[in-house]
């Protein structure tokens, strides 16, 4: 099984390396490597309840072709950087929630900031405590799409910028980890994470990794899968009913959950592909 909100692209194969002293994790001889990577729903308000952001992966893409995920991506080593200026609760507050070191959590924060940036043109990004950037000057795309090629890494361009990552702007919420099986090439270790749009930011169609991109209330985008409209995996399934339960984004940001992990098993129901979450629950793979 692969996930949604993680990494559907080339470029993941060749992020992955030593974060905090980590590295690749490989499960067993012959297994495909366990890749860090973080995941950002990111939520905006309605007049009928909190609204995600959605993209939908073009098909031709090596992971999650055609289905709906998160902004997302593999972890890069430069995410690890020491210098970057932060915001918010500090490393050491992030350890707990996503088993992590502290050279990991600062890594995984920093990568959910990029990814979102490179994918949606929004930056979890200011100048101070109080204030987040505009990205809609002169430069800013260039910028993203510098970043998205790894011409420099996040801390370089918010140094440059004179911005700080605001991690106070960052919830905990899920963690999801890709199980074993002979289909998948590719399997992530994603720590999801929840943030509204900041004021006086819009998300743009940036990137060419998706073919569409939404604002959907979860529970539009659960009946669309239910008809067979929109193919989403497991995480993004599970993680728009938790958000559905929600009256607004405030109520989602204040939730304080403590993630813990879910590893599916993989089977087969009635000749489809399926998966069995811990707590016993069989979801049929979707095809798109």
């Amino acid at each position: 099984m692969t996930e949604p909100g993680d990494p559907a692209d080339e470029r993941a194969a060749t992020n992955a390396g030593p974060v905090g002293g980590r590295t690749e994790r490989e499960p067993g001889p012959g297994s495909v490597p366990v890749r860090d990577a973080a995941t950002v729903v990111l939520l905006r308000d309605s007049d009928r309840g909190p609204e995600a952001f959605l993209l939908r992966r073009v098909r031709g893409m090596a992971f999650a072709a055609g289905m709906t995920v998160f902004p997302g991506g593999a972890v890069d080593p430069r995410d690890a950087d020491t210098a970057l200026d932060w915001v918010g609760p500090p490393v050491t507050e992030w350890t707990a929630p996503f088993d992590a070191d502290e050279g990991l959590a600062r890594a995984l924060l920093c990568a959910a900031v990029r990814e979102t940036f490179e994918e949606s043109g929004v930056l979890l990004a200011g100048p101070s405590a109080d204030e987040v950037t505009a990205t809609d000057g002169p430069g800013w795309e260039a910028d993203r799409v510098g970043l998205e090629r790894r011409d420099f890494s996040l801390a370089e361009l918010l140094a440059r910028r004179g911005l700080q990552l605001r991690a106070d702007l960052l919830r905990a919420w899920a963690h999801w980890i890709t199980p074993p099986q002979e289909s998948v090439r590719r399997r992530y270790d994603t720590r999801f994470f929840v943030a509204a749009l900041p004021a006086g930011q819009q998300t743009r169609e940036v990137t060419s990794e998706a073919d569409v991109v939404e604002w959907v209330r979860p529970a539009d985008a659960l009946d669309q899968h239910g008809r067979g409209d929109r193919p989403m995996m497991p995480p993004t399934i599970v993680t728009l009913e938790e958000i559905a339960d929600y009256g607004s984004v405030a109520d989602v940001l204040a939730a304080g959950r403590s993630p813990a992990r879910i590893q599916p098993t993989v089977s087969t129901v009635d000749g489809r592909p399926a998966v069995t979450l811990p707590n016993g629950r069989v979801l049929r793979l979707a095809q798109p």
